[in-house]
């Protein structure tokens, strides 16, 4: 039966216009906000928001009573796994929470919910909402490689034309290989067909998939990494996933392969990888993501002539948050309606 109203709670910051816009697209939805009760954005869709800022006990009193009395919430509260399973199991009628992160399912394995409490409360993610920005990002990764990016900014540093011209790669030229094709790997094959790159992509289902002109089976990913010009990990971060890309798939790759993690850093074994770099077998290597984030000050891929890094932002753009609020309206309007959501959450999986 179709429902009259969905009491949501925000439980991030969420701007002003993003808000109107949720309420523009379904009109059923009670928004719960106050902005004076989540952490202050330090740029557009910081979820986290500023980890310096405090509630005092009054304003953590009335943060909860707002949660407690929602049908559902709008991000994690705090983004933080305690805070969730204090919200699950204080408020009985909860039965929806998204995630504005694309991989949120992690934090909510954190969570340690019951299985009675994951079927209570239906889980959904971002995912697909940062696919377009990240397939750039990868395209720049795999480009950058391609064009020789470093030796061209130390080459102008030290203000040498050179004795020759610089031969580059050219990626219409090249098989790539898209480890993954979810939402961001469907994008990020589109991107490199359109430059009129062979594609390549791992599967476990085997259907087709536009734009990729090979499947692989993900127990064939070092057979098929030994063929590819470059590799993109776009896979989240799994128990199935972590060390995915690891020594056997290192091992196999031919001299100056290029690698872009626009994943999660659990899937890429970094020790490995920088053995890789070293020997020349991955020959320059892309990472918007670490597998310990902030990467620490002693790793060596900060300082590695091979790599160029990104700290987690590739999916960021100033239309997050609106793209967010979107795909947020529309489950409201299907859950009201009666419909299945869409993006839910894998709850032995976590993605």
């Amino acid at each position: 039966m179709p429902e009259h109203t969905l009491k949501v709670a925000v439980a991030v910051t969420l701007d002003d216009a993003s808000a109107d816009r949720i309420r523009a697209l379904e009109p059923r939805v009670e928004l719960l906000r106050d902005p004076a009760l989540t952490r202050p954005w330090r740029w557009s869709g910081d979820w986290e928001g500023d980890p310096d800022w405090e509630r005092t006990p009054e304003q953590q009193a009335a943060f909860e009573a707002l949660l407690d009395g929602a049908d559902a919430l709008f991000g994690l509260p705090d983004v933080d796994p305690a805070a969730l399973a204090r919200t699950v199991r204080a408020n009985p009628r909860l039965r929806w929470v998204h995630t504005t992160a694309a991989g949120g399912g992690g934090q909510v394995r954190k969570a340690q919910l019951t299985q009675d409490e994951l079927e209570r409360v239906a889980v959904t993610t971002s995912a697909g909402m940062h696919a377009t920005t990240l397939a750039e990002w990868a395209l720049f990764g795999v480009l950058a490689g391609a064009k020789g990016l470093r030796r061209l900014e130390a080459d102008q540093a030290s203000r040498t034309w050179g004795d020759g011209r610089r031969i580059m790669r050219h990626v219409g030229e090249m098989t790539v290989l898209v480890v993954g094709l979810g939402g961001i790997g469907k994008v990020v094959a589109e991107r490199f067909a359109g430059l009129g790159a062979t594609v390549w992509g791992t599967t476990r289902r085997g259907e087709p998939v536009a734009h990729v002109d090979r499947l692989v089976h993900i127990d064939d990913l070092a057979e098929a990494a030994a063929e590819v010009d470059a590799i993109v990990v776009t896979l989240p971060g799994t128990e199935r996933t972590e060390g995915l890309v690891g020594a056997e798939v290192l091992a196999a790759v031919r001299p100056d392969t290029i690698l872009v993690n626009v994943g999660r850093g659990s899937v890429v074994d970094e020790a490995a990888l920088l053995d890789a770099l070293d020997d020349g077998r991955i020959g320059f290597a892309a990472l918007d993501v670490t597998a310990v984030e902030p990467l620490p000050d002693e790793s060596r891929l900060w300082s590695h002539p091979g790599v160029l890094l990104s700290p987690h932002t590739a999916a960021l753009s100033t239309q997050e948050p609106r793209r967010i609020a979107e795909l947020f309206a529309a489950n409201a309007t299907r859950l009201l309606d009666g419909a299945p959501l869409e993006n839910v959450m894998d709850t032995k999986e976590f993605y």
